[in-house]
């Protein structure tokens, strides 16, 4: 997922008929196969099928069919059979006996909610694979895991899968896009490796197998593809063919080719890994978020209804800008995540309509969720407010307004409805902060009448001919808006630099921190209050007793 291509994702299988194009012996699956549900993943399968072509030999061990009973895991069981798709798979290279099997992790379970599988526990099946493997003799194990690895080896899966079954000698790492420049050692000796992200870097391990069957690293390389790489004319005819698919899709869209210049930017814009560690405005989340509010004035046309605030959650956002001309390819990156009920691609927009005081609500789930869930950060049009790191947790946001259409902030009335806009995941995100704060956080999803919506697809946009208003086709629609520089609409100044609707004030002046407390710090600050003076009176309890004791 991410790029043009995928659009065509379930009809000709572009991605896995280029693996097999390019020699690839083996691939597992991870959370994104998933996102356009386990009958999207049937559909690519049989296309891959159908299509002829060469195609690599897949695993995956801890897919619970038994207990996943809706109608579209029955499609992609059958699917799955069809292809061949093993929990493990022997290949002999250079006389090599090499084990392969395939895992997805707990996390990436978490992010596939579209997927309607239960997953077993990966280092439980692994034991379970593992042993079955023995049984063959291999000279090798490896493992292919979309677990990933983390900063916190107590928590990274893949470092705890390589200690709790040792009989894995290497693990190829997916998931949390790790470039790790060396490979991780696990004191059982597994070779954990990662090269990183979105195909900007192809990994290389080199083993000698010793005497007693172990394997030692002689060679590790991380090689950039980039443009050092003398490209393949027969590889490049071959992906032409493929981007034949992928006008068509954009045809529909008034869009003539994949690489036609929509816009020019002057600037090269924050990159995603900047975003995501650092907990302030962006340039970019200004533009897209504003983008949302034009695709509802464009669909609606004459019937516009103002929208008050758009929201977009840095993990939507899948690229960024660089200082140059724009195509749709570039645009659609940007935005590429999703499927709409309509089947086709992208994130339709929702209409949903939240009360003042939820509005500050989701100031605040940026404000402090952020900190522990980099993906809830958010970016806004037509809301600004102030957040401090050092206030108590769910009371860091504070002097919460509206902007005005003309740059005025304007007071939230608490009891007002105000109609927002979002994608339909990042809806469906922000109504399930309820459950997940236990309650603390209260926010409902509302229709325009104040009714608590629980089905979203209610709430989806539909533009004057019954399309849905596509979240990256807003902000393309957007971005062809602008004034014209030498002939091409150009990204104006005011993208230049984020324009600080919500604005970091990292003070710890007792002053700043303890003004304009809510409920719950209250009664926060009470617990803390009423514990620091159990502990004292416990305290001075026990110097009493034992003075006593002395005295005796």
């Amino acid at each position: 997922m991410g790029t043009l291509y995928q659009t065509v994702f379930s009809e000709q299988a572009i991605e896995l008929r280029m693996l097999g194009y390019m020699g690839y012996d083996a691939v597992t699956l991870g959370n994104h196969e998933f996102d356009y549900g386990s009958d999207g993943l049937a559909e690519m399968l049989q296309s891959a099928m159908d299509s002829g072509d060469r195609l690599p030999d897949m695993v995956i061990s801890n897919i619970d069919f038994a207990n996943s009973v809706s109608d579209n895991a029955k499609l992609l069981k059958e699917a799955m059979e069809d292809y061949g798709v093993a929990e493990y798979l022997i290949l002999e290279k250079g006389g090599v006996k090499v084990a392969i099997f395939g895992g997805l992790g707990e996390d990436a379970d978490s992010s596939a909610p579209n997927s309607q599988l239960v997953f077993r526990n990966m280092v439980e099946q692994a034991k379970l694979t593992v042993a079955k493997i023995q049984e063959e003799k291999p000279d090798i194990i490896i493992c292919l895991s979309h677990s990933g690895t983390w900063d916190d080896p107590k928590s990274s899966e893949d470092e705890i899968l390589a200690k709790e079954v040792p009989e894995i000698d290497l693990i190829v790492s997916g998931h949390t896009h790790t470039l790790l420049e060396e490979p991780i050692v696990s004191t059982n000796n597994t070779f954990i490796v990662s090269c990183g992200e979105y195909g900007q870097n192809v990994g290389r391990i080199d083993l000698l197998q010793n005497e007693d069957g172990s394997w030692n690293k002689t060679d590790y390389e991380i090689i950039p593809v980039n443009e050092k790489i003398e490209a393949d004319p027969e590889t490049l005819g071959k992906i032409d063919e493929f981007r034949e698919y992928v006008n068509v899709f954009l045809a529909d869209y008034g869009f003539e080719n994949f690489d036609q210049v929509v816009a020019y930017s002057p600037y090269t814009f924050t990159g995603l890994r900047e975003m995501n560690a650092n907990h302030i405005d962006q340039a970019i989340g200004n533009l897209i978020s504003d983008a949302l509010i034009h695709g509802v004035k464009e669909a609606e046309g004459e019937n516009y209804i103002p929208v008050d605030v758009a929201i977009v959650p840095v993990g939507i956002i899948r690229a960024a800008f660089n200082e140059g001309p724009v195509t749709i390819s570039d645009i659609y990156e940007v935005m590429s995540l999703g499927i709409g009920p309509d089947g086709i691609p992208g994130y339709p927009l929702a209409n949903v309509y939240l009360t003042g005081k939820e509005l500050k609500i989701v100031a605040e789930i940026d404000a402090s969720i952020t900190p522990i869930f980099e993906s809830a950060q958010l970016y806004s049009s037509g809301l600004s407010y102030i957040f401090n790191p050092n206030r108590i947790i769910l009371n860091r946001a504070t002097d919460v307004k509206l902007i005005g259409e003309n740059g005025e902030f304007l007071e939230i009335d608490d009891g007002k409805l105000y109609r927002v806009v979002a994608d339909i995941y990042s809806a469906q995100m922000l109504g399930a902060v309820t459950d997940l704060s236990k309650g603390i956080l209260s926010l409902k999803l509302k229709n325009a009448e104040g009714d608590v919506v629980d089905d979203l697809n209610e709430l989806i946009l539909y533009d004057s001919e019954g399309n849905e208003v596509k979240e990256w086709y807003a902000l393309a629609s957007y971005m062809q808006s602008f004034d014209k520089v030498d002939g091409v609409p150009t990204i104006p100044a005011v993208y230049a630099a984020a324009q600080n609707r919500k604005v970091l004030e990292d003070s710890k002046n007792l002053g700043r921190i303890f003004r304009q407390l809510n409920l719950t710090s209250i009664i926060i600050l009470l617990v803390i209050l009423l514990v620091v003076l159990v502990v004292v009176l416990l305290i001075r309890f026990i110097v009493k007793r034992i003075k006593r004791r002395k005295n005796r």
